[in-house]
């Protein structure tokens, strides 16, 4: 039986005991895969409950919004409940992998990379991605440079202004830190939190995110948009910016930083409640020159 730390327990309900793990990585690389292996274990599980949900019919006469959400909480509770006592999982993973370690394992916690955590933090696509302070303007720069050209190229034929597509990349995807990854490791090109709804007939990648309900944070697996390129990715942003009607307030805005991040807040695109001062604030510090 593995012996679970306290903070992998939290893990997936407490966005700040991922940093705990990390400084465990460091420190005590052996008890950090153990904490680790445990919060994948707690992913599974809760994806396997959704998936079960997913499989019931869910058209009953108490059926809402409000009780899918408390049933999803709920699952994610069960689920760390019965990770905490352990069904095996944990333990394989922990005996593959005790002689594979790398220098890379804390990296290797980003809920966003290749297993899901959730982004979500769970650091969410939508909600987390941090503030540019975060991030030196090297690193920043770097990632404008690189989707810039595929930016420009979609902006062209859509007409949804570059620096929109370049910010929500950026805040959606930590700047290119934290990419949507798919279960084998693979990148899904996905920069922009698009989430996979009934007419993606696509690839799909699952991953934890971290969703608002009037203001509040709740962590629950959902299946995003798994492109071939990211010139793919911008163009299919771009087209659902411009086609969407929901989104026509946006391109109303022209140049507009504030005007653009507050009218794609309030048409739904995020539920992060700050999501619209984060975007105008990464838009308004990027350099489009090149």
């Amino acid at each position: 039986m593995v012996n679970r730390p306290d903070a992998s327990a939290k893990l997936a309900i407490d966005t700040q005991s991922l940093e705990q793990l990390r400084a465990q990585a460091r420190q005590s690389p052996d008890q950090a895969l153990k904490a680790a292996a445990q919060q994948f274990e707690s992913v599974f599980l809760n994806m396997m409950l959704k998936s079960m949900r997913e499989a019931t019919p869910q058209d009953g006469m108490f059926d809402s919004e409000q009780t899918r959400m408390f049933t999803g909480m709920l699952d994610q509770q069960l689920a760390q409940s019965m990770s905490g006592r352990g069904v095996g999982l944990a333990d394989i993973m922990v005996k593959q992998l005790s002689g594979q370690m790398t220098e890379n394992l804390s990296l290797t916690l980003n809920p966003l990379s290749s297993i899901p955590d959730s982004q979500p933090s769970v650091l969410s696509p939508q909600s987390s991605a941090v503030l540019p302070s975060a991030y030196n303007g090297t690193v920043q720069q770097s990632f404008i440079d690189r989707m810039l050209p595929f930016a420009r190229q979609a902006s062209q034929a859509s007409g949804v202004p570059p620096q929109l597509m370049l910010g929500q990349a950026a805040l959606e995807s930590g700047w290119g830190r934290r990419e949507i990854r798919m279960v084998d490791g693979s990148n899904s090109y996905n920069l922009f939190g698009i989430k996979a709804d009934a007419g993606w007939n696509g690839r799909m990648a699952e991953v934890m995110t971290t969703e608002y309900k009037n203001g509040i944070a709740y962590r629950q697996v959902e299946k995003f948009r798994a492109y071939s390129s990211y010139a793919e990715a911008f163009q299919d942003h771009a087209n659902m910016i411009s086609n969407n009607p929901r989104y026509a307030g946006v391109l109303q805005q022209g140049g507009d930083v504030s005007g653009m991040a507050q009218a794609i807040q309030k048409a739904g695109y995020a539920t992060d409640p700050k999501y619209a001062d984060k975007l105008a604030q990464i838009m308004g510090q990027m350099n489009l020159a090149g």
